[in-house]
């Protein structure tokens, strides 16, 4: 089920904060878990039923090596079970996400004919079995407490971020649904919920299935690009992929505060970013987060020497791509990041005698180019893009450019507008992108807004304005882009 849905704002939302509070209301506590771990099954399942079993089997598997682990003394066992987690989420990852793409590659290299399996990539299954994964590993060194099975099923499947994040530990959110003082409705964390949501809806709805539009048109058809409407359609899908994300964020931020629970922050206005390094302590933060408590930091972090330093740096950076999925693209995404990384801590000292403008200029640069390679479908697309960009020629904006943004906003002001203002179409794009742009570097995120929210008249107004014009906008709703990964 989406976010950006009707089924989900006038239906399932507001089903499920009734049941949850209207139990809670009857110190129904425990029963109110189990109802909010049921509706998550239902939100999870809503498209393919069969996702629930995959999320179910995995759920009770970790669940029991883990209490396992937490119960032994013996450190043989604690081994053994540590290693079957290990071995269950990565080889559930695997055979989901990566099966055909090996087998493909297999196939490409040794001339053989094995064949696909053209499995149905279940959503967010890198998600949650990461936060599972995170959970299997603090077992095994005993950092958690023996949670009890509804617990722990709830920490998995809390709708909010059972998606596309963000990545929680058990400590974040096991203790919040213990809290008394969190099993009532309260106004206040309501009010900024709604107008987390009603931003984020906006940013979704109104921007980045805006932009996705031209992104589409652009990457259909590469080849008949010029150099003007290549950069474009890349900065497009730079904006879009910010928007979209950003907007996630915002509305799995704002849901959860409605229930009185806060999760992490996960996005901090990255294009805001100084540096690369900058840019992921801003980007996706609880994956960074998880990569470096359970990749970089046991590899050794930058406890052995500059050298030892980059090589964790590049292998973290590899597995990042290959997490994001089971394309080529992905992979060499993730390389450029850590390439430019490294370049980037062997020459400190020299970014740091360059003004500020012009590192934010180096990074936004590089990170508008990486994104053309993660948003290709193919290495040779990638190859011909940037080819389009260097020798396709200058020239106007396309007609096709133009057509392909065919919202009924643009289309009564075209209407009316065209004859005196030529190119009036155009112009609304243009303005689109620039507010864009500006609004992803000078605005405050919502996250800031949030700490500093007053639910007064005016703001009431302006959630309101946003919320219904998101609203009223669902018509032509699209999947958020990280449900792919």
């Amino acid at each position: 089920m989406l976010f950006n849905s009707y089924i989900f704002v006038f239906l399932f939302l507001p089903l499920s904060l009734a049941g949850y509070f209207g139990l809670n209301k009857f110190r129904l506590y425990s029963l109110a878990k189990v109802f909010l771990i049921g509706m998550s099954f239902w939100f999870y399942g809503y498209f393919n039923p069969s996702y629930i079993v995959i999320m179910a089997g995995s759920i009770c598997v970790n669940y029991i090596l883990s209490y396992g682990m937490l119960t032994l003394n013996s450190k043989n066992l604690r081994k053994i079970l540590f290693a079957l987690g290990l071995i269950f989420n990565i080889g559930i990852l695997f055979y989901f996400k990566y099966y055909d793409f090996f087998i493909s590659n297999v196939n490409i290299i040794f001339k053989t004919d094995f064949n696909l399996m053209h499995l149905v990539l279940p959503l967010g299954i890198s998600f949650f079995t990461f936060q599972q994964l995170s959970y299997v590993i603090d077992s095994y060194k005993k950092t958690v407490p023996k949670y009890n099975f509804f617990d722990y099923a709830l920490f998995v499947t809390y709708f909010p971020q059972l998606i596309a994040g963000p990545i929680v530990l058990h400590s974040e959110v096991v203790p919040q649904f213990a809290d008394l003082s969190g099993k009532k409705l309260n106004a206040d964390n309501f009010a900024a919920g709604v107008m987390a949501f009603s931003f984020g809806m906006a940013k979704k709805v109104l921007i980045a299935d805006t932009l996705g539009k031209i992104v589409g048109w652009g990457f259909a058809d590469v080849w008949g690009l010029d150099s003007t409407n290549a950069i474009i359609v890349m900065l497009c899908y730079t904006l879009q992929i910010y928007f979209d994300f950003s907007g996630y964020c915002d509305m799995a931020t704002g849901i959860a505060k409605m229930f009185n629970i806060n999760l992490p922050m996960n996005f901090n206005s990255p294009y805001k970013a100084v540096t690369i390094l900058d840019f992921w302590d801003r980007w996706h933060m609880t994956l960074t987060r998880f990569f470096t408590y359970y990749i970089y930091i046991p590899l050794g972090g930058n406890r052995k020497g500059k050298y030892r330093t980059y090589l964790n740096v590049f292998i973290v950076f590899l597995v990042s791509g290959i997490w994001h999925g089971a394309n080529w693209t992905f992979i060499v995404w993730g390389l450029v990041h850590g390439i430019f990384n490294i370049f980037t801590r062997i020459f400190k000292k020299y970014f740091d005698m360059l003004p500020k403008i012009v590192n934010w200029f180096i990074t936004f640069a590089f990170v508008n180019f990486a994104w053309v390679i993660f948003r290709a479908d193919s290495l040779t697309q990638v190859k011909e893009f940037f080819g389009r960009i260097v020798k396709g020629g200058w020239g106007p904006v396309y007609q096709g450019l133009i057509d392909s943004v065919a919202l009924p906003e643009f289309d009564f002001i075209n209407f009316y507008l065209e004859n005196r203002i030529p190119d009036i179409k155009l112009i609304l794009i243009m303005g689109v992108i620039i507010f864009a742009m500006s609004a992803s570097v000078f605005m405050k995120n919502t996250n800031e807004r949030l700490k500093t929210f007053n639910p007064n008249f005016v703001n009431a107004v302006v959630v309101a304005f946003m919320l219904f014009y998101g609203i009223i906008s669902l018509g032509g709703v699209s999947e958020f882009l990280y449900f792919n990964f």
